[in-house]
């Protein structure tokens, strides 16, 4: 299912992951709420249980090359229990690598490799947050555990001022597309965005993205449209539009990337959750990197500020 907001991306913005809004599912097929191991008995001071309220991917899944790990807590974790908590949150690989978390506010921390995953690789998130305090008085109660596959490496580049989208299937470019993105006025972001889900159609409005709820402004609209790519939490796709049929010389966007009709069915069957989107060379700020999973548009080092422990190779298994 999608979530957040719809409608390419407006003057909305991310902000720190809520149980309503958090980043959590893709396709509508299944919810990504955590699933507790058994319960031990606690040897802490009595109070309330850290709980997840989401862990992406879901156990089972295959996703692109640049998904990152996401986990979303109930309620705030404190600066002084942030590196104990992530030295709980076990990251398992089929290959070795280095990765770190990141903290996006006081909730919501993510795990990223330094580089892409490998294609192939298989990966376990054990979060062994039993006697595990959250600095505020709650205490873990139990273990939660999540494990899925990466897929294909498929990585799409888009050129805003040269009105072309170029898609990768393991380095080798298999097609390049004509694209209309967002207006001077409404420009797309920049950066790299992973597919968060995708939609056969999605109901586009001016309201839900903050650009106009005036049904007199010429800046309104409320349409469904085909083949749907979901890039941000602010509202960005890949997709058809009926205003814009024959993309590929001109701004036609409120800050989505437009592709033919053809071409928009045969990226929405190609790409995947976890699939790379990276545009340059709009007049837009760089997307922030919890505005969805924007993870790879950070650098290693910004990546690296956002963690309270470090780089830390993961346990091969």
């Amino acid at each position: 299912m999608a979530f957040g907001a719809s409608g390419c991306g407006g003057t909305a913005s991310a902000t720190s992951a809520k149980a309503s809004d958090s980043p959590v599912a893709t396709g509508g097929s299944s919810s990504a709420s955590a699933s507790p191991s058994a319960s031990p008995s606690p040897t802490h001071p009595a109070g309330p249980p850290v709980q997840l309220d989401s862990i992406y991917p879901l156990s089972g899944e295959t996703v692109g090359v640049a998904q990152p790990i996401s986990i979303v807590f109930t309620h705030s974790v404190a600066g002084s229990a942030r590196k104990a908590v992530e030295q709980a949150l076990k990251v398992t690989t089929s290959v070795p690598m280095t990765g770190a978390w990141h903290w996006f506010g006081d909730r919501r921390v993510d795990w990223r490799p330094q580089n892409y995953w490998a294609s192939g690789t298989k990966v376990s998130v054990d979060a062994d947050l039993n006697n595990v305090t959250d600095g505020n008085g709650r205490w873990g109660t139990h273990d939660y555990h999540h494990s899925f596959t990466i897929g294909a490496d498929i990585e799409s580049k888009v050129s805003v001022p040269g009105h072309w989208m170029k898609v990768y299937k393991n380095g080798s470019l298999i097609k390049t597309m004509s694209i209309d993105a967002g207006s001077p006025t409404f420009p797309s972001w920049n950066g790299t965005m992973a597919v968060m889900d995708k939609q056969a159609e999605v109901r586009m409005t001016s309201c839900s993205v903050g650009i106009s709820c005036d049904k007199s402004s010429p800046n309104y609209y409320d349409i469904t449209l085909p083949w749907d790519v979901h890039l941000t939490q602010s509202g960005t796709y890949v997709h058809y539009s009926t205003g814009d049929p024959y993309p590929g010389h001109s701004y036609g966007s409120h800050g989505c990337v437009h592709l033919s009709l053809d071409d928009s069915k045969w990226f929405y069957n190609l790409t995947q959750p976890g699939d790379p989107v990276t545009i340059t060379g709009s007049s837009r700020a760089t997307v922030s990197g919890d505005n969805g999973y924007a993870a790879f548009t950070l650098s290693w080092s910004d990546w690296l500020s956002g963690s309270a422990a470090g780089a830390l190779p993961t346990n091969v298994g």
